[in-house]
């Protein structure tokens, strides 16, 4: 006579395996439609919490599917270790934002030049909704002298023009795009035609010789000085003229979220001051990602301008 034995089943461990995996199913959604869609960061913000709710509800579930393999050999073992495997995600990413925002100062911006900060040349059109971006407090620049000492300005040993086609270029290679600039004019050389010497045509067929085909042109672009700096003027956002802005917005690499930021160059004693501002687009709190993408940006400038970088 055969004996046969019904192993018990767990049915929380395959429950949680459920919740666990749509938890991350719906956060990989939520991620990709910000980066790459039309999904906005305070909705999905917002999506992330609701996204980790599951994963939350899974945990517990899982651990009573291996507790009960443990006491009774009930199925469910397997279904309830890739339900913590799929949890993980889902619980990590909000858990490591809420580090960052105790951890980090409550700052929304950072700044090279905290006394006369660099002046947005246009503010851009984002809707707070759920995520109000607060103005910065009194102490807003001695929470970031005593959280990153190291942010400050460049000095560079070069005429404004060098360093302002530096600085677009080392924009494009981190993924800064041009959205704003002002003063332009000072960060580009101008150009103008000397006074030409050429035969006109009306005489060229009267007799005159053809000018040969491999002859260089008496005409041509020359540089002319740039705008005179003495002249100062200021502008209607307290920037003088003679100064050159460069506004740029990015996203970070895997989420997407959003910041602006605008560089200053300014000509003074035949060196350029560089200074960066870089602000959060929404929230109360940039979780420290300002100060990584100004030093980034720094760093990779000192990099390409090697050699004529001063203290």
């Amino acid at each position: 006579m055969h004996i046969r034995y019904d192993r018990p089943v767990s049915r929380s461990a395959f429950l949680a395996r459920r919740l666990a995996l749509f938890s991350l199913g719906l956060l990989l959604i939520v991620v990709l439609a910000h980066r790459f869609g039309p999904l906005s960061t305070p909705d999905f913000v917002l999506l992330v919490l609701a996204a980790a709710v599951p994963a939350a509800l899974a945990v517990p579930l899982a651990l009573l599917g291996l507790a009960r393999l443990w006491q009774i050999g009930a199925l469910g073992g397997v279904a309830s270790a890739w339900a913590l495997i799929y949890a993980a995600v889902p619980l990590a990413l909000p858990g490591y934002g809420y580090y960052l925002y105790v951890t980090k100062p409550k700052l929304t911006e950072v700044s090279t030049d905290l006394a006369d900060r660099p002046a947005f040349v246009s503010l851009p059109d984002a809707p707070q909704n759920l995520l109000p971006r607060p103005a910065l407090p009194d102490n807003a620049g001695e929470a970031q002298l005593a959280a990153y000492p190291g942010l400050n300005g460049r000095r560079y040993e070069g005429a404004i023009d060098r360093v302002y086609e530096a600085v677009r270029k080392v924009a494009g290679e981190n993924r800064l795009v041009v959205t704003a600039s002002r003063g332009e004019e000072y960060g580009l050389p101008a150009l103008e035609l000397r006074p030409t010497t050429e035969v006109p045509v009306e005489e060229e067929a009267q007799g005159a010789a053809p000018a040969s085909q491999d002859a260089l042109p008496e005409s041509g672009p020359l540089p002319t000085a740039r705008p005179e700096p003495s002249l100062l003027v200021p502008l209607d956002d307290g920037e003088p003229e003679g100064t050159a802005r460069l506004q740029f917005a990015t996203r970070t690499l895997v989420l997407g979220l959003p910041f602006d930021a605008v560089v200053r160059l300014r000509e003074e004693a035949e060196m350029t001051l560089v200074d960066i501002r870089v602000a959060s687009r929404y929230g109360p709190h940039d979780l420290g990602i300002s100060d990584e993408i100004a030093e980034g940006f720094l760093h990779a400038l000192d990099a390409e301008l090697l050699g004529i970088a001063g203290n």
